[in-house]
């Protein structure tokens, strides 16, 4: 995989474990990001309040669950995937973070084969997926990461602590997203040489973004990555063509009503496209309104009249 690069932008990771944390001292380390703990078997106890603190200090955020030693089945990671979705909610929705939202799988302890910790991985990945909407990212070590195949096409934050040997190609993986590359004791170094970040008392996870923080914005929070993708809420990359869980009713009725052709969902509307819905529906009210289909085209001439201002 890559190194690191001067003028990568910088960030962090936190969970209840570093305590209260001064988020405007944080921000003025040069810290640009920061991944959230939200959740593990139940939701992280300050998910709430760091969301809000990173958010007020103008740092790019996201979320992280903990897939738990636990879960060793399909049912579970869905479950596991729900308890996460609903500490999003719970946070103010997708639409309030930046940043993926991540699957943290690294610890084996229930000696689960590499089949099915990749069907764990996979129904997880697949589940928070169809719920926000969002392409997630997996977060795992280089002991850990070999027992994934096929889930490459996700983004991938790596965790390795060193300051001179970079994370080598894995399962697919050639390149990082995000490399974790100090716990805040060891490893690499910020680049104002300490891994100490004002506002946390004690050692924070440092991690660098593959790109400036002007990239990084662009990659997940532009309106368009040239892919079938675009943002949700002017936030984060989403694929077209799944329903969000907010607006699945509103889709089908607007199917069935033959107002739209079904087909991606989470596209841009174009100006044609709109033009389409809105003559339908005038056509349609003024239907409803006539009660007899021989009046339309009366209808219709006096409501251009109107819409011209001819009145």
């Amino acid at each position: 995989m890559q190194a690191r690069k001067q003028g990568n932008t910088q960030g962090i990771d936190v969970s209840h474990w570093q305590g209260p944390i001064d988020w405007h001292k944080v921000a003025a380390t040069g810290i640009s990001f920061a991944f959230i703990k939200a959740t593990q078997n139940s939701i992280d106890k300050r998910f709430l309040e760091n969301v809000k603190g990173a958010k007020a200090a103008g740092l790019l955020v996201g979320a992280y669950h903990y897939i738990d030693d636990s879960v060793t089945n399909v049912d579970q990671a869905k479950a596991a995937a729900q308890v996460f979705y609903t500490a999003i909610q719970a946070a103010g929705g997708i639409k309030v973070l930046d940043l993926p939202p991540v699957m943290d799988y690294e610890s084996n302890k229930s000696n689960l084969n590499k089949v099915v910790i990749t069907l764990v991985a996979k129904t997880f990945l697949e589940e928070i997926y169809r719920l926000t909407g969002v392409k997630p990212m997996v977060y795992t070590y280089p002991s850990f990461i070999s027992n994934f195949s096929g889930l490459n096409h996700y983004p991938l934050w790596i965790a390795r602590y060193s300051a001179t040997q970079i994370p080598v190609d894995a399962s697919g993986w050639s390149r990082w997203t995000f490399w974790q590359y100090s716990d805040g004791s060891a490893g690499g170094l910020l680049p104002n040489g300490t891994r100490k970040v004002d506002g946390i008392n004690g050692p924070v996870d440092l991690n660098e973004f593959d790109g400036t923080l002007e990239e990084l914005k662009q990659r997940f929070m532009s309106q368009s990555s040239g892919k079938d993708d675009y943002t949700v809420a002017g936030n984060l990359q989403r694929d077209i063509n799944v329903v969000s869980t907010w607006a699945t009713n509103d889709w089908i009725e607007a199917k069935a009503n033959g107002y739209l052709d079904g087909k991606r969902p989470g596209a841009p509307i174009t100006r044609e496209e709109t033009a389409i819905v809105v003559n339908k529906l005038r056509r349609n009210l003024l239907q409803l309104i006539s009660g007899n289909s021989a009046q339309i085209d009366q209808l219709y001439q006096r409501l251009l009249e109107i819409e011209k201002g001819d009145q």
